[in-house]
């Protein structure tokens, strides 16, 4: 069982927010988070999924970023599952409530800068390509999208 909801900027879940981002985006790449990349988050709406592991307490499953881009549009930013849940539809969670967070708040787009190797999983969730593949942080990436 596990349970979504929004994160405040700074706080402990924050925190394992961004050492889950760091193990499954960061580090695979050789990349670390700067502080000033970090407080660029302050306005974002930070979502997280958490579940209890016996021992263990409450962890932190899934999460993403949700980041203004105009009155319309959200960028999806930041989506990462915990390697051992990957395939169990925490993903497919973390997006929906995503989805209805945007909603909430009136957009009427989601876009984000996919990982090529995420295409598909995007795609079946009713998101399309948005031009051509570009390279972002040394991987190829596609523009993707979706209207709500």
């Amino acid at each position: 069982m596990f349970s979504l909801r929004i994160i405040e900027y700074g706080s402990g879940d924050y925190q394992l927010m961004v050492s889950l981002r760091d193990a499954i985006l960061r580090r695979p790449l050789g990349l670390t988070f700067s502080e000033e990349y970090l407080q660029q988050e302050i306005n974002d709406t930070l979502i997280g999924c958490f579940t209890r592991e016996k021992g263990k307490g409450e962890i932190i499953i899934g999460c993403c970023i949700l980041t203004p881009v105009n009155t319309n549009t959200l960028q999806l930013r930041q989506m990462a599952v915990e390697k051992s849940y990957q395939g169990q539809g925490i993903g497919n969670s973390v997006l929906e409530f995503a989805e209805q967070q945007a909603k909430t708040k009136s957009y009427t787009r989601l876009m984000m800068h996919a990982r090529k190797e995420a295409v598909g999983f995007y795609e079946r969730q009713g998101y399309t390509i948005d031009g051509d593949e570009f390279v972002e942080v040394n991987i190829p990436h596609y523009e993707m999208s979706k209207q709500l």
